[in-house]
């Protein structure tokens, strides 16, 4: 059904005439009148009785206003949802448990009741997810990008938001559980296990360029029964570790006694980075931009990074 004909019709019913309707849209009459005929003739009935005093809604006229006003309302509602300013941020991250949606949980309590709609898209790496923001499905989104500057989309806009230190995770009874804190060289010969590591993705040539820097044995065979699955295995194992980074927020019985060991000489950090498009005028984006500015932790003095990342340090 044309939106623009029911708007005119609601109009005239409002204004009582086809001339005062005609003004208020700023069309011409004429244009009232076809509008209203073309109505009409789709519905099959007809709305108005024209009379020297104006239009006069007929019985089916009467019957179709307030259906004609709930349809106007709900296209407004269905613009508004996607009209900058008027819906949610939508903002996507990895894992609602790392670093970056701990991040988006701080920027809501510094600006509560901000409209926010946290997205994790299925299956995305770094393209699909700069793809995603080039088409306006998302906003932004949170990723690690390997990818060169001159290689990115025209117009897509990437910020190094926060470098993420790593730490060993183990469980009580792994020969490193008593460390206070390890130089990554130390985890050579250790079993490191990280379900879920997809050929591909941003973390894979991550943790790629991790391995060969340090002779580090890192092990994604088997598959991902999720984070609790993966926590109940090193608990209850002698020499099983895994990397999470310190700004991930994981929750483990205490019975686990599980150990966050930080990693230091140098310090290896995951590089996540903001991407947005340019010229986005979601006023919540802005403020996200600017608190992500000024809430960036102190990078360590000594680090690690991968090569790719320190092109946008």
């Amino acid at each position: 059904m044309d939106i623009e004909a029911v708007r005119t019709f609601v109009a005239v019913a409002d204004a009582g005439q086809f001339q005062e309707a005609a003004i208020d849209l700023e069309i011409t009459q004429q244009a009232v009148s076809k509008r209203v005929a073309n109505l009409e003739r789709r519905l099959g009935v007809t709305l108005f009785t024209r009379t020297a005093r104006g239009a006069q809604l007929t019985l089916d006229g009467q019957a179709f206003l307030p259906h004609s006003r709930e349809l106007l309302r709900a296209a407004e509602r269905a613009a508004a949802s996607v009209r900058p300013g008027e819906r949610a941020l939508r903002v996507d991250v990895l894992n609602r448990r790392i670093a970056p949606a701990v991040t988006m949980q701080r920027f809501y309590r510094a600006h509560p009741g901000t409209e926010l709609d946290v997205v994790t898209l299925s299956n995305a790496n770094v393209e699909t997810a700069i793809e995603a923001v080039r088409a306006r499905e998302i906003d932004a989104t949170f990723r690690a990008v390997p990818i060169p500057v001159r290689e990115l989309p025209d117009g897509i806009l990437v910020e190094r938001a926060l470098d993420d230190p790593l730490q060993l995770l183990v469980g009580p009874a792994h020969p490193l559980a008593a460390a206070r804190s390890l130089p990554p060289a130390d985890l050579a010969g250790h079993r490191i296990w990280i379900p879920g590591i997809k050929r591909g993705t941003e973390w894979a040539a991550y943790y790629d360029e991790l391995t060969d820097a340090f002779d580090l044995r890192i092990d994604a065979i088997g598959p991902n029964f999720g984070t609790e699955a993966l926590l109940d295995a090193i608990a209850d194992s002698a020499d099983l570790a895994t990397l999470v980074g310190s700004g991930d927020r994981y929750i483990w019985p205490t019975t686990h006694d599980l150990r966050r060991i930080p990693l230091h000489g140098p310090t290896p950090v995951y590089p996540h980075s903001f991407v947005c498009l340019a010229g986005n005028p979601h006023p919540t984006l802005t403020a996200l931009r600017q608190h992500l500015t000024a809430a960036r932790p102190a990078t360590p003095a000594e680090v690690w990074a991968p090569s790719w990342a320190s092109r946008r340090a």
